[in-house]
């Protein structure tokens, strides 16, 4: 796979990771308040009242849903680092060279 390929990739997951924190992140911030303020938590619905749940499963459910949006930053991340610490076109051996300027290196007949 081409080193440009590893770049498009990369800021694509790493744009999507935030992109899922910015649309579903505010479901998950709450939990550590809930818990350290009012030691009760609480699911919330639209249209019926809130019940209380067990804080440390709201806990739970937080920490997976940041720790899933850090694997596909640090994802992101090192297929950004792979595609520009990568070979590049520029270090293509000259037998294998096409274009103009590519056939002074091939015999000819």
């Amino acid at each position: 796979m081409s080193d440009m390929r590893y770049i498009i990739i990369g800021i694509v997951v790493i744009f999507s990771g935030f992109l899922i924190l910015g649309v579903f992140g505010h479901d998950y911030q709450i939990a550590n308040i809930e818990a350290s303020e009012f030691d009760e938590c609480y699911k919330y619905y639209d249209d019926k009242e809130p019940i209380i749940v067990n804080c440390s499963s709201k806990i739970f459910d937080q920490t997976l849903f940041f720790a899933i949006v850090i694997v596909l930053i640090v994802s992101g991340v090192i297929s950004l680092i792979k595609g520009i610490k990568g070979k590049w076109d520029n270090e293509v051996r000259p037998e294998d060279m096409v274009g103009p300027g590519g056939d002074k290196n091939s015999e000819k007949d």
